[in-house]
């Protein structure tokens, strides 16, 4: 049986990145895909707006995806499609990973796996819309699949609950090919999508967006034929009276993503109940050894870009981690004494936690590893609420070791930041804090 050095799960953009990434640092890959295609959803997103970043020019999603896909296959990177991953086991050596496919059940051995695994959408049952299950009630991805992919409309009336960016995408594209879109329905006071896609989608198409505003109920037997909406208090609870009726064949659910970490789960990996992704250091290892996660599957990504560049670390660090533990297997390195256990033979990670407060929604990475902080660590991250302005603040052990002055603040909009940390005074035992300071 083939020992790959990394084993990456999940074809889309971040696990492209990745599979690239170990395969440039002389890893030997291999990647495994549930669909018959690589792309991920990439491939249901013929917008443009990819690749601004990356690659200085506006792509679609099939472009963007493209470009990876080349690069994969010209590294000779091996690959299985239509293959599901049922089971993987914790060895000495490493994983074996279980999976299924048109051959049967099959086997992987791998030193280091990569979960690339990206997220799901909510369904109508996890916002709690009551009424029975008539055909007309999607997820935005769902249909945007039969639009983009299979070319069937699924409206001809319809409503949009939640202003997620697929939502907001979708509500053009569905006026585009003739739909009436009668609205976009946000239970928060605030929109949840970026603010480009809000003018682009909504506003250029004079689409109407109800703030405080939610479908609590669907009526229909065999097809939608009208939602109930209402007005919500502060506590984002529906206010009796408030109830209008709304006859519409479609109801589009654009209500949030969940990272898809079953496998993780199935490891023992903590998650970070922010993010609903794996607890990360710099490199984006887990906390279990030799498994590391990047893109959606960590964390809620609003532009793909950063999908990517997050795959490329991990992608880095897996190849990096195979070859320490391939020497120390060789017996040209030896571990050191305290750290005999650890997989890879290393001196042992030098984690400290980094705390934030209620000011944010969340950061990535959790956690710093003293031993391996590189070039300097990407921080993602994202603001508690709107703010004109806002400064990103590192205490350590009660001192301010880092300052950056940000405008506009906006939870929809992740913000990024790379910092060198070297002279910040970091010891494992120091009281790491971080929070945004209103104002300048």
């Amino acid at each position: 049986m083939t020992i790959y050095d990394v084993l990456v799960i999940g074809g889309g953009p971040g696990g492209l990145a990745a599979a690239i990434a170990a395969k440039k640092n002389g890893a030997k890959v291999l990647l495994l895909e549930r669909e018959e295609r690589l792309g991920g959803i990439l491939k249901q997103c013929i917008h443009d707006g990819f690749g601004l970043l990356r690659f200085g020019e506006k792509l679609s999603g099939p472009e963007y995806a493209g470009r990876f896909e080349d690069e994969f296959h010209a590294l000779g990177i091996a690959c299985e499609v239509r293959t599901f991953v049922t089971e993987i086991k914790k060895k000495k050596d490493g994983f074996l990973v279980s999976a299924v496919n048109s051959r049967g059940v099959q086997e992987y051995r791998t030193r280091t796996l990569i979960l690339a695994t990206g997220c799901r959408e909510r369904t109508a049952k996890q916002v709690a819309i009551h009424g029975t299950r008539p055909a007309g009630v999607f997820t935005a991805g769902c249909a945007q699949h039969f639009v983009n992919r299979m070319g069937q409309m699924p409206a001809k009336r319809c409503v949009i609950l939640g202003s997620g960016d697929i939502g907001l995408i979708m509500a053009r594209r569905l006026t585009l090919e003739g739909a009436k879109v009668l609205g976009v329905y946000e239970v928060k006071p605030e929109p949840s999508g970026l603010t480009r896609n809000l003018v682009q989608c909504l506003e250029d198409y004079d689409i109407p967006l109800y703030l405080s505003r939610t479908v609590t109920r669907v009526f229909g037997t065999e097809r939608l034929t009208g939602v109930e909406t209402m007005r919500v208090d502060d506590a984002m609870r529906p206010i009796p009276g408030t109830e209008e009726r709304i006859c519409c064949d479609t109801l589009i659910l654009s209500v949030g993503l969940i990272p898809e970490n079953e496998i993780a789960e199935s490891l023992g990996v903590p998650l970070d109940p922010k993010t609903k992704g794996p607890v990360c250091d710099n490199r984006f290892m887990t906390m279990e050894d030799g498994v590391f996660s990047c893109g959606n599957a960590m964390h809620v990504n609003d532009l793909v870009d950063y999908v990517s560049e997050s795959g490329q670390i991990a992608g880095e660090a897996a190849a990096a981690y195979a070859a320490a533990y391939a020497a120390v297997r060789a017996g040209s390195v030896k571990p050191a004494a305290d750290c005999e256990k650890n997989a890879a033979g290393r001196a042992g990670r030098r984690l400290i936690s980094l705390q934030t407060d209620g000011s944010m929604q969340y950061l990535v990475p959790q956690c710093l590893d003293l031993s391996d902080c590189g070039d300097g660590p990407v921080f993602y991250f994202r603001s508690r609420e709107s703010l004109p302005e806002g400064t990103f603040t590192i205490w350590v052990d009660g001192r301010v070791a880092y300052q950056k002055k940000f405008r506009n603040l906006k939870p929809p909009e992740m913000e990024r930041l790379q910092l060198d940390v070297a002279g910040f005074g970091l010891t494992e035992r120091s009281d790491v804090r971080i929070s945004i300071v209103k104002g300048g």
